[in-house]
């Protein structure tokens, strides 16, 4: 059982576009999705540095561009696909949902919202790492703060203001590490309400098709079939917690054996690792981050479509 993941906002790194670029089809698949976007993705995926790519409308655009390359190049079947956070936009495409165009103008705009809602007010994230999980998120909660990514055992995210974030860290979990992210804001929070009133107005115009392929929903795990339903679950996910937990629990419920992570691979696949690990199940996952990994990865979605073939022809 196969799934393909597309990771979100913080997992680019300078010049991981590069490799892809030297096939002249795919450098021009860039120029035409650049010209959606309105930014010279090329570049920013190729020469900028690493706080240039930083900014949220830069960030956003670059990585869905990124997977929609890897799995243009790819041609895989999944059997189910999901993104953390922006790489829902990207998931999306690939459930056939939304078309490339339309997820990059999606995400030109969610990029610039949430850039601008972050703006308003001096916010941020920080992760937990480790401690007791009931107790980290009654310190979140206690500081009023956002648990805004919950991905699984030993790493929570919150979010909120500067201030709330100090007197957090202040007052630690016993056994938490906490990590101050560099984003711009504190995304997947009621922070950024304003961006989702903007891209809720510009999806009405939005032709969603149902999805060929289940989509997991960051919102809390369940397989979406429904194409409104997908869009609307992407655009309010802008301020509500990522659940990537509920999204691993729901891969277990379907009984994953793969996970194929696109680029810019590791962070999903590197989450995964430690959630499966000493499980009774055993998943197998393949950060794709060149092209030519492209053969180990046809071999690795051929290998979990077929398990699941051969499962059904024997039930």
């Amino acid at each position: 059982m196969l799934v393909i993941v597309a990771p979100g906002q913080g997992a680019q790194t300078p010049g991981f576009l590069t490799p892809w670029l030297e096939d002249p089809d795919v450098a021009a698949y860039v120029d035409w999705l650049s010209a959606v976007a309105g930014l010279d993705l090329a570049h920013y995926g190729t020469e900028a540095d690493e706080d240039t790519i930083r900014d949220t409308k830069i960030a956003q655009p670059l990585l869905v561009a990124a997977g929609l390359v890897a799995a243009r190049q790819l041609a895989a079947v999944p059997d189910a696909v999901t993104g953390h956070s922006v790489g829902e936009i990207t998931a999306a495409v690939g459930a056939g949902v939304l078309t490339a165009e339309q997820a990059m103008v999606l995400v030109r705009e969610r990029g610039n919202a949430m850039a601008d809602a972050a703006a308003v007010t001096p916010t941020g994230m920080t992760a937990v790492l480790g401690g007791d999980r009931d107790e980290v998120l009654a310190a979140i909660e206690a500081q009023g703060l956002t648990a805004a990514n919950d991905n699984g055992p030993g790493q929570i995210v919150a979010a909120g203001t500067t201030d709330q974030l100090a007197a957090f860290a202040d007052a630690a979990p016993q056994g938490a590490r906490l990590r101050s992210l560099s984003v711009a804001g504190a995304f997947h929070s009621p922070h950024m309400a304003p961006a989702v009133d903007h891209v809720t107005r510009l999806a009405r115009s939005v032709s969603a098709q149902d999805a060929r392929t289940p989509f997991l929903s960051n919102a809390d795990g369940a397989v979406v079939r429904d194409g409104g339903d997908v869009l609307s679950r992407i655009v309010g996910q802008i301020a509500r917690p990522v659940r990537w937990d509920l999204c691993l629990e729901a891969m277990t419920r379907l009984g994953v054996t793969g996970i194929l992570e696109l680029p810019p691979a590791g962070t999903l696949t590197g989450i995964a690792k430690r959630y499966f690990r000493g499980g009774d199940t055993t998943v197998e996952t393949l950060s794709l981050n060149t092209p030519d990994q492209l053969d180990e990865a046809h071999a690795f979605c051929e290998r979990h479509r077929a398990a699941v073939a051969a499962e059904a022809v024997s039930a």
